[in-house]
């Protein structure tokens, strides 16, 4: 549930306001670290404005949108504007390749995939959603059951994944309350952050609906009457849940 790479267009029309409302979580970033181990270099596809990029080794990231690039802080890792699906590298290049919430936006996830299995010599590291969790979420049940369809649609399986990178390690990944990286989970426990504009302009997939409006009438007046905090308000002594986001680990073999 969440966003970006492989459709230009969409990161530059969506991503110009991007990195006031995703910036890098650093529980999620600390996990990423984690996944990444001991890799010497990292690719970062579908870089984005650079959020969970390490800082600690060399970093080259690969991103399609131009919107996207003129938001790389100074001082960020070098960018290369090109697609997942052509990296303009040799075979294993790199200690390991970062995807973080882009795959299901390439325009050809197997090969994009199989990219990111050549040009890399130890791992790929993929944060992604999984389309077969079983995670409620009161967005998605009581006001916008279309962004399920959406996302289910777009969303690699984790057995697709396997076809693509072979044997992998599936981690899952708490979205806590206080979330600063604004991907479509990450405001469980702050309703109110839904109704604005800004925030939803930084989701990929609530830009795909055909009309937000009734879902936001909905939740607007369930704030208002205090229905939504007699239906969701014991979410408030949670301090993260399981919305169905995953860390996948792929490490070659040969390595």
């Amino acid at each position: 549930m969440g966003g970006h790479l492989g459709a230009p267009h969409v990161y530059d029309t969506i991503g110009r306001g991007y990195d006031a409302h995703r910036r890098p979580d650093p529980r999620i970033a600390a996990a990423i670290a984690d996944a990444l181990g001991a890799a010497a270099s990292v690719v970062n596809v579908g870089a984005g404005a650079g959020s969970y990029e390490p800082a600690d080794r060399p970093v080259v990231a690969v991103e399609p949108s131009p919107a996207m690039l003129r938001q790389r802080r100074p001082g960020a890792a070098p960018a290369v504007q090109a697609s997942a699906t052509d990296l303009p590298f040799r075979d294993a290049a790199f200690g390991a390749a970062l995807a973080v919430l882009t795959v299901h936006h390439w325009p050809d996830r197997a090969r994009g995939l199989g990219e990111l299995a050549r040009v890399t010599r130890e791992r790929v590291v993929i944060l992604t959603w999984d389309p077969a969790a079983v995670s409620r979420f009161w967005l998605i049940d009581d006001y916008f059951p279309e962004l399920m369809t959406l996302d289910r649609d777009i969303f690699p399986t984790l057995e697709e994944l396997r076809r693509a990178l072979g044997r992998i390690e599936v981690r899952p990944v708490l979205v806590p309350h206080d979330c600063v990286d604004g991907f479509l989970g990450a405001y469980w426990r702050r309703p109110q952050a839904y109704l604005d504009a800004g925030v939803r302009g930084a989701i990929s997939t609530f830009t795909k609906l055909a009309d937000a409006e009734p879902g936001l009438a909905r939740l607007r007046a369930d704030l208002a009457d205090g229905t939504w905090e007699r239906r969701h308000g014991h979410l408030r002594a949670r301090d993260a849940i399981d919305l169905g986001y995953r860390l996948v680990v792929a490490e070659h073999l040969g390595a």
